[in-house]
């Protein structure tokens, strides 16, 4: 079985690789030439996450034979239940904003042990700019060490997330400095990581694939993902769909997560 350095530079390889074949179709400031079709929900699907999904198909499971798959793009199948590892990939997190020509969308990949992140990789092809994670090996962004923002106090914290749930908080009595909307989960939560923002927030109805990564990413930055009891989301469930998340350094988790359950 490669070790756990071989595998994170693997994946990172065939994440960079990936992109390349999503940078095909993407315009800057401008619609994307791939083809746009919705799924079943409404929710929109190109030809590139489509492409992305079939390559990442192909190459990440020769990594480790073992694991078995879950993709926001691939028919899901009770049998990756029976998996000690699996693979979670969201082919690109973001479609809205690749879709539209704004850069903030990545492909997303983890791979999941026992319900939990061991790596994560996260590359935003047209930022140039790749997160990634081993499991008590640090957080960086293109190798330079990630750590979470140093802030003291949520209150008039930099904050990301869907606009009615921190206007709530607001109206809650905690002064923040929202920040621009960021149309990528994935990127939204490593933002935290880096500690260009000190929280971010998800709705609920987030999928594995969604967090499954950046979830390692911000821990390993001194940070963490949880629900709004305060635990760590659990991966490779029969539903792999979550509540109400916060990210944040580690410090704010008990504030956080008790003023969003107040006011949710």
């Amino acid at each position: 079985m490669p070790d756990q350095a071989f595998l994170l530079d693997a994946m990172v390889d065939l994440a960079r690789r990936a992109g390349k074949t999503a940078l095909v179709h993407f315009r800057p400031g401008e619609r994307t030439s791939a083809e746009v079709q919705s799924k079943a929900g409404g929710s929109p699907v190109t030809a590139a996450d489509h492409a992305v999904d079939a390559f990442l198909f192909e190459t990440l499971p020769k990594l480790a034979p073992d694991a078995g798959w879950l993709s926001e793009e691939t028919a899901d199948t009770p049998e990756r239940l029976g998996r000690k590892r699996l693979f979670i990939v969201d082919p690109i997190d973001g479609t809205r904003a690749f879709m539209s020509g704004d850069p903030r969308w990545g492909i997303s990949i983890a791979l999941v042990e026992a319900g939990l992140p061991r790596i994560g990789v996260l590359h935003m092809p047209a930022l140039n700019e790749t997160y990634s994670a081993i499991e008590g090996g640090g957080a960086h962004l293109d190798g330079r060490a990630l750590r979470v923002s140093p802030a003291e106090s949520l209150a008039g914290a930099r904050m990301a997330g869907p606009t009615p749930l921190m206007e709530r908080l607001e109206r809650a009595g905690l002064p923040l400095l929202p920040q621009k909307k960021v149309p990528s989960l994935a990127y939204r939560i490593a933002l935290v990581a880096s500690g260009e923002i000190d929280a971010g927030l998800a709705s609920t109805n987030a999928h594995d694939w969604d967090i499954a990564a950046a979830d390692l990413i911000v821990h390993e930055a001194g940070g963490f993902l949880a629900d709004l009891q305060g635990r760590r989301p659990v991966y490779n469930q029969s539903l792999p769909k979550h509540g109400i998340l916060a990210a944040a350094p580690e410090r704010f988790r008990d504030e956080i997560t008790a003023r969003l359950r107040a006011v949710t």
